[in-house]
């Protein structure tokens, strides 16, 4: 049994490292040296995709793809998204605002969200604390939204399991962990 997960957010909010946290196979990443206002923060940047590959019990996988975060490549998104099955939205509290990437990424998959399942990630909560999750509750509830949020530090698998296990739970509530 195969199944496709999307891996989304804001550029260096950590979706690259998140699934290569999780994959058990090298990542294959499409990346180039950043040329715009990308550079101040990291030194290249996906630019297609990124994808991993996590294997479960009975031969079952799980295909993790991850999107280019500048919207100039946001016709990548359509793509990736064509057969998932859930979206992992990654949001990095150090960056601006990142309440409106938030809501600009959910506006952006609401209609692969409609009709699947989406959790969030919120990482660097360490170098930056606030907005703290009750506020991002706080705006998904005006949004009209229930959405599993975590913080979570994207290089720890133990981490990206829970996004992961809770976008499953959110899939099919009866699921025995």
């Amino acid at each position: 049994m195969e199944h496709k997960i999307i891996f989304t957010g804001p550029v260096g909010a950590g979706k690259t490292t998140a699934i290569s946290s999780i994959s058990d196979i090298p990542v294959v990443k499409t990346e180039a040296d950043a040329t715009d206002d990308v550079l101040l923060r990291k030194s290249n940047t996906t630019v297609a995709m990124d994808y991993g590959v996590l294997n479960l019990a009975e031969n079952a996988k799980v295909h993790l793809y991850g999107t280019p975060g500048q919207e100039r490549f946001s016709f990548m998104w359509d793509i990736l998204t064509v057969g998932g099955m859930g979206l992992v939205i990654m949001l990095d509290n150090d960056r601006t605002d990142p309440l409106a990437d938030m809501e600009f990424f959910l506006d952006s998959f609401k209609d692969f969200i409609l009709k699947n399942a989406v959790v969030i990630g919120v990482s660097r909560m360490d170098l930056s604390p606030r907005p703290g999750l009750y506020t991002f509750h706080k705006k998904l509830q005006e949004l009209g939204m229930h959405v599993p949020i975590f913080e979570v530090d994207a290089r720890s698998r133990k981490d990206i399991k829970v996004l992961l296990m809770a976008l499953l739970s959110v899939l099919d509530p009866g699921l025995k962990r």
